[in-house]
């Protein structure tokens, strides 16, 4: 949309909706820029030089005359496709055991390399700085694609109870051209101490544009019983006294 000749008071406040309907699972990027001059059409005592700061020769509209006319703000907008939540997926194992188990995570409307790169006018750049795992995926196939994930946690309390039990290495990829569907083969590893229901969310990404998250519940069932210990009684109204140790597993 564009929108001219708003009035705005000293120190008054301009709301602009900003509106984001991706129509294929890649990256977006906008700019909204904002031309403010003066009411009553004089222009901006600023006399721009050879040695003007250039970061403010950028932001400014010339008049005619050569004289500054206007203020420029400009606000890049990245945007990025977000795949509906998936269906949960449950790892569970008894407490004090270790559990492997294989887990396909498929992703839906990936778009080759190729084809996902936008115009010039909506190229943009993936800020992939919250995903910490390295690139992982590459093949051969006309559209080498790479995929970052990570696994989050709700809450830093769940993260310290799950961080130390939990392991998830990506292990293979299968892809689809057809359907542009990618399937991620996950390993996952949970080794839990204590009974436990947990949840988190794997979130991927791929290179080429798009975001996936995928909720894993952990659930740490009781254990199985340590040892069976009997005392014998040696009369009525006497005390009978077993001993035996514990082994912590921790200091």
């Amino acid at each position: 949309f564009h929108l001219a000749g708003i009035r705005l008071a000293p120190k008054e406040k301009l709301e602009i909706p900003v509106l984001f309907m991706p129509a294929e699972m890649k990256v977006y990027k906008a700019v909204v820029v904002i031309n403010v001059m003066r009411e009553n059409g004089e222009n901006w005592p600023y006399v721009v030089t050879a040695k003007s700061n250039t970061d403010l020769t950028r932001n400014v509209t010339v008049a005619e005359n050569g004289k500054t006319q206007g203020i420029l703000w400009i606000y890049p907008i990245n945007g990025t496709s977000e795949a509906p939540q998936q269906k949960s997926v449950v790892i569970s194992c008894q407490a004090r055991q270790r559990l492997e188990q294989r887990v396909e995570l498929l992703l839906i409307g990936v778009l080759p390399v190729a084809t996902a790169l936008p115009a010039a006018r909506n190229a943009a750049v993936v800020d992939v700085d919250e995903l910490s795992n390295t690139p992982e995926v590459t093949d051969g196939s006309p559209a080498t694609l790479e995929f970052l994930y990570e696994l989050q946690y709700q809450s830093d309390e769940i993260r310290s109870q799950l961080e130390s039990l939990v392991g998830i290495h990506l292990v293979e990829k299968e892809w689809d051209t057809e359907s542009r569907i990618v399937t991620l083969i996950f390993n996952v590893v949970f080794a839990p101490n204590k009974p436990m229901r947990n949840e988190a969310t794997v979130t991927i990404q791929c290179t080429t544009g798009g975001l996936w998250k995928f909720p894993l519940v952990f659930i740490a069932t009781e254990p199985e019983v340590d040892d069976v210990i009997n005392i014998e009684a040696v009369g009525l109204n006497k005390e009978s006294i077993v001993g035996f140790k514990l082994t912590s597993q921790t200091r």
